[in-house]
């Protein structure tokens, strides 16, 4: 069963979240908060699996209460509910740990989906969001790459920034699930980079996608 904090100040937002996940046999919702110092609390007391996080909340924000839950659970996958001309909170959020982004027009089947794939691990997107960072990313200034990445860990990180989920990657390579863990725990560490989020935009900066 996948656990799911849901972080909105809207509750009208929060209650139709809801009902959609009780709609789905492997979700379960352990706690709603309103506000960013809520959510962390929450967090600590339910250690969800996945965390719906919205940016925009008097008091402390989203992209706040995204760092503060890395920080207390890092077990929670934070995905954050944006929408698509965010773009200054949408680069400050990926900095604070978020795993990924959804805009408040998905489908239901998209959202569902998105909550299974940060639980296992992958990181979801909207199409557009997804085409903005990598479109930011290809006209950044490549960064030098790191010299100790083995062959097998830059081909992972090339498949991140093509959006595939580990599955995905794991087919296309045939390997197993837990080799490509193996590679893209060790990319982020030789990259630097906190999260899959991350891992994508630099392996589009240095061109592997």
């Amino acid at each position: 069963m996948i656990t799911v904090l849901l972080v909105d100040d809207q509750a009208l937002v929060r209650s139709g979240l809801r009902m959609l996940c009780r709609g789905a046999d492997d979700i379960e919702v352990v706690g709603e908060a309103g506000a960013g110092t809520a959510a962390i609390r929450l967090a600590q007391d339910t250690k969800p699996d996945v965390v719906l996080m919205d940016l925009h909340m008097p008091g402390m924000d989203g992209i706040a209460a995204t760092r503060g839950i890395g920080q207390s659970v890092p077990t929670a996958n934070v995905v954050v509910l944006t929408t698509f001309d965010d773009d200054d909170h949408l680069y400050p959020a990926l900095q604070a740990g978020a795993c990924g982004f959804l805009a408040k027009d998905a489908t239901p089947h998209q959202l569902l989906t998105a909550i299974r794939q940060a639980a296992a691990g992958d990181t979801p997107f909207s199409p557009n969001v997804l085409r903005r960072l990598v479109g930011r990313a290809v006209t950044t200034r490549p960064v030098p790459a790191p010299t100790a990445l083995t062959p097998r860990e830059r081909e992972v990180a090339g498949y991140v920034g093509a959006g595939l989920t580990n599955q995905e990657i794991a087919e296309t390579m045939y390997v197993g699930i837990t080799a490509v863990k193996s590679y893209l725990t060790a990319a982020m560490a030789k990259t630097g980079v906190k999260n899959r989020v991350l891992l994508a935009v630099y392996a589009v900066r240095q061109g592997w996608v």
